[in-house]
């Protein structure tokens, strides 16, 4: 096997599980930050709104993620900017929060235009936080 095809293989290794170990923490924090518990409601309640407000603020995470991955040159860079992407998305959903006092308590209700204004708002805060980093 050739050097560079094994320095590849590694270094995607190591993005991988670190963008893995984001959206684990993220996924923990996010739910944690929330009123309302999203996976009873996706899981037990069948909440299609809970699952589309959770969906799109992972998606706009991982977005931000690949972000950090494209434009960072060795680990400690992707860290840091792994940590600015997680803040982004904490930031995006208190803003939605703050447009819609309500938010929570209709994502309960499964009142999908609720879910589908959070899951905008963390796919757009995520495309341009991602588009912001620079190497």
């Amino acid at each position: 096997m050739p050097a560079d095809l094994a320095s590849g293989l590694l270094s995607f290794a190591a993005y991988f599980l670190g963008t893995i170990a984001y959206c684990a923490a993220f996924c923990v924090v996010y739910t944690r930050l929330t009123p309302h518990c999203e996976f009873d409601l996706i899981v037990n309640a069948h909440n299609a709104s809970a699952a589309i407000a959770f969906g799109g603020s992972l998606i706009g995470f991982a977005i931000a993620l690949a972000g950090a991955v494209h434009n960072t040159q060795s680990g400690l860079e992707f860290i840091i900017w792994g940590f600015v992407a997680f803040a982004t998305q904490i930031v995006a959903y208190l803003l939605a929060r703050l447009a819609h006092p309500g938010l929570s308590q209709a994502i309960e209700q499964n009142a999908i235009a609720a879910a589908v204004w959070l899951g905008a708002v963390s796919i757009s805060a995520g495309v341009l936080s991602a588009a912001c980093m620079s190497p």
